[in-house]
């Protein structure tokens, strides 16, 4: 007998929005609306909205094993930028959403392509919104 697909946690019969209920208990705005989106398109396509992992997702959902070890307001700052629709002002871009912000500052700097440039420093400059170990900013 050939095995059958994988069983997804609706085919499991618990939605992700079950499992992120019990793990989490009240859950906050952008959790509410991941464990959502993922029961709608499933956590890959949920991951690929928001720039990070199927399985970053899933260990925000069910408050995983390693769940203290992610930056959980660098990730929910991705949530609410590319599922929620948050978007701030970009030093070198204008108006863009929270998620491509942080994916921005992500890239490394390249001399070779100018907006890369102006994004690297545009970043550093003390923009308001620029996240890195140790500063507080981007929390709105």
């Amino acid at each position: 007998m050939k095995p059958g697909p994988r069983l997804g946690a609706l085919q499991q019969g618990r939605s992700y929005a079950e499992k992120a209920a019990d793990a989490w208990g009240e859950l906050p705005d952008w959790v509410a609306e991941l464990a959502t989106h993922a029961d709608q398109h499933g956590a890959k396509a949920s991951a690929l909205a928001i720039g990070y992992s199927g399985s970053a997702v899933s260990m925000v959902l069910n408050k995983g094993s390693s769940f203290d070890k992610l930056d959980l307001g660098r990730f929910e700052q991705a949530v609410r930028g590319g599922l929620m629709g948050l978007t701030v002002t970009c030093l070198a871009q204008g108006d863009i959403g929270r998620d491509v912000c942080l994916s921005n500052q992500r890239l490394p700097f390249s001399a070779h392509r100018r907006e890369r440039v102006v994004l690297y420093h545009a970043c550093r400059s003390g923009c308001p919104h620029f996240l890195q170990k140790g500063n507080s900013n981007g929390t709105e």
